[in-house]
């Protein structure tokens, strides 16, 4: 017997600490276990996808607003950083800043406009924001240097200069249980559960009094302006860019992630930026295998695992358990 109804959203525990704890651990450890610096190189580029669906996953998961063009605000980011160090000669460390905030100024531009919409159409709205950001970047060669991308200079941060990837990843892995214990306790304050109502049912949370335009022009607001520092973090650290980092298919990518982990929990869009960032690494050797291996992991968790690997799981071991 089938059913409409959609998956429902289960408040993650309010104990953080042991998470936490459990995951600086894991972060503390792991370098002594990867041998080469490609191994490193990996393990960052983990990190801020996880950072990345960790924020996604606040505006899709738990506010139930889908965005297609997240890639856009991470495209702004990297580029943002490399135009202003190159042709202003701004410190990269106030690049960064200047670029994240003037993501998010764009966006609560456009919040008022794109999140009016529901469904599918929101879906081709932010999907459309998210296409002209990468057709600017690529046609804008003067700025961004086009299809052959633009370099960057090092990143400095208090007169210090992080050099090879065990640098880089100490800072991106800081920022990872950072911004895990940001969402969490958002997730946990009386505002997520405001998301959450929302997302349940917008005319009855506005029924309750809750600013609803307010709180998801917030969210997208804070989710793009992250994209894009973490953009901005990631360009310096690849000291290249090309327009492929605010294409569509890397959008795709986060919101996979998302989904497939578990909307509505921080650790399952942990799990999902984990999962689908090894799996093409597994299937080097097999070009284009990892695109057709995506699509097959997100159909077969949307028929069997509806809320994500990691909430259904925790389902099934609290019922066995019980």
């Amino acid at each position: 017997m089938s059913t409409n109804k959609s998956p429902q959203i289960v408040m993650e525990p309010r104990s953080r600490v042991p998470g936490l704890l459990a995951l600086t651990a894991i972060l503390v450890l792991l370098p002594a276990f990867l041998p080469n610096a490609f191994y490193v190189d990996v393990a960052i580029r983990i990190a801020i996808n996880a950072i990345l669906a960790v924020t996604l996953n606040l505006l899709i998961g738990y506010t139930g607003q889908i965005s297609l063009g997240h890639a856009g605000f991470v495209g702004i980011g990297a580029y943002g950083s490399a135009i202003l160090t190159s042709r202003w000669d701004i410190h990269p460390a106030l690049a960064l800043v200047i670029a994240a905030l003037g993501t998010g100024v764009l966006a609560w531009t456009v919040a008022g406009l794109i999140l009016r919409f529901r469904g599918h159409y929101l879906a081709m709205a932010t999907l459309g924001l998210g296409i002209i950001i990468s057709i600017v970047i690529t046609n804008e060669t003067a700025w961004t240097g086009g299809p052959d991308g633009v370099s960057l200079g090092d990143f400095m941060m208090f007169g210090w200069r992080p050099s090879g990837e065990r640098q880089w990843y100490w800072i991106i892995a800081a920022l990872l249980v950072a911004t895990i214990a940001v969402a969490q306790n958002l997730v946990n304050s009386p505002a997520g559960r405001a998301l959450q109502a929302l997302h349940g049912s917008e005319v009855a949370a506005r029924a309750m009094g809750i600013d609803t335009a307010s709180f998801k022009t917030r969210v997208f607001v804070l989710s793009a302006s992250y994209a894009a520092m973490v953009g901005s973090l990631l360009a310096h650290y690849m000291g290249f860019i090309t327009p492929g980092i605010a294409a569509f298919p890397h959008s795709v990518e986060l919101v996979t992630m998302v989904v497939v982990g578990g909307m509505a929990s921080v650790w399952g869009a942990v799990f999902g930026a984990v999962l689908l960032s090894l799996l093409p690494q597994f299937l080097a050797s097999f070009e284009g295998w990892e695109t057709i291996a995506f699509g097959v992991i997100l159909v077969m968790t949307m028929i069997f695992l509806p809320r994500g690997i990691v909430p259904s799981l925790a389902d099934i071991f609290r019922r066995q358990g019980a």
